[in-house]
């Protein structure tokens, strides 16, 4: 009742639209659930995540949810997640996409969901990672371990998403490193992040896990750039 009572005063909205939730509506209303745009990487082993990585790293597998336009809901969406900390929309899609991994047999043999780190200074500044919940909602679903000191970032590097090719791609291998030991040698490492875009950081990060001997990488985000 006592929530009842604060929903009237303090009613929820989608985090896509901004509408008022209604009954079994849980942050993404059914109308923005239903406009999103899917992917369906899941159902194809050769999608167009995986093929970005073509030539650059060996990866076992490569996909994303939905796909990334300007101005598009899932922009709001991880706009309202990154810089709003909203981490509730990390949270209903790593449940949302756990049930569509789950079906993946390649994915069946990880040992670990690592995320695209931030430096302390930026994890300080926003208070929160913007991948943590979106992991850890992976690592419940999919009974995997979720692992964040073993990826590290060196660099403090202002945001990505105001930086042209150049600029992201730049001085990018030195910027993450990896703290292991023997525990991890041969391991298969889930590493997750919010927006495939060049997809330079997230080359970067798997080469600084590849160092690890016998270690093999899979990369799931929430969304992919679609021009």
């Amino acid at each position: 009742m006592f929530e009842s009572i604060i929903n009237l005063f303090f009613p929820k909205v989608c985090s896509g639209c901004n509408a008022f939730l209604i009954a079994n509506e849980n942050v993404i209303c059914t109308v923005c659930r239903h406009d999103i745009p899917l992917t369906n990487h899941h159902l194809n082993p050769e999608n167009d995540a995986f093929k970005k990585f073509y030539g650059r790293i060996p990866v076992v597998h490569t996909s994303a949810l939905f796909y990334f336009h300007k101005k598009g809901i899932v922009q709001v969406l991880i706009h309202n997640l990154k810089y709003k900390g909203h981490e509730e929309i990390g949270t209903i899609l790593g449940e949302w996409y756990a049930e569509d991994l789950k079906n993946i047999e390649l994915l069946t043999t990880v040992n670990e969901i690592i995320p695209v780190p931030l430096h302390r200074k930026k994890l300080k500044e926003r208070g929160y990672n913007q991948v943590t919940a979106f992991g850890k909602a992976l690592s419940t679903r999919l009974n995997v371990a979720y692992n964040d000191s073993l990826l590290i970032r060196n660099v403090y590097s202002k945001t990505q998403s105001k930086k042209n090719l150049l600029g992201r791609t730049e001085g990018i291998e030195s910027i993450f490193d990896v703290s292991f030991t023997e525990k991890n040698h041969n391991k298969h490492f889930l590493l997750i992040d919010d927006v495939i875009t060049t997809g330079a950081t997230l080359e970067a990060c798997s080469r600084a896990i590849l160092k690890i001997p016998g270690a093999k990488i899979s990369i799931v985000c929430m969304a992919m750039a679609q021009s």
